[in-house]
């Protein structure tokens, strides 16, 4: 899909997480090109950089670049078991209130509560203990939509 990013942002390999629109963006002629197709919390990774060059008066430089974005793959910890590579499940958040040093992979940007995923990767047990004493694995997750 198509949409707008910071002309210095405009690099393939970059990843953002889409956190919502500010209140200038409610009257822009370009609204619907730019923020229209994605969605709220969701991590994004830019695919291709085009060539033209518009006016935005929130990014830096005053520039936005057209961009190709896809959802971006996601690492995540989980206690979920018989995953194998190719196999789909739905994400289960951790019911955990620790707030460790493992706390942005078992609750990665940009995964949401029930998102149906694919298993792109799996690095197997992660080795570094869980302070709940849960045993998780390391994936890398796709998306099934």
């Amino acid at each position: 899909m198509i949409t707008l990013i910071g002309k210095d942002l405009a690099q393939k390999g970059v990843e953002f997480v889409f956190l919502g629109s500010a209140p200038e963006c409610e009257d822009c002629r370009f609204k619907a090109s730019c923020i229209g197709n994605l969605e709220l919390n969701r991590k994004y990774v830019i695919t291709d950089v085009k060539d033209n060059e518009q006016k935005c008066q929130i990014h830096s430089q005053n520039l936005v670049i057209p961009v190709e974005v896809e959802r971006a793959e996601i690492d995540v910890l989980t206690t979920s078991k018989n995953i194998f590579e190719g196999s789909t499940f739905t994400y289960d958040a951790p019911e955990c209130d620790e707030n460790c040093e493992f706390h942005d992979l078992c609750f990665p940007d940009g995964l949401i509560d029930k998102d149906k995923c694919i298993v792109l990767k799996n690095h197997g047990k992660h080795k570094e203990g869980c302070k709940k004493g849960f045993i998780l694995n390391k994936l890398t997750l796709g998306f099934v939509i």
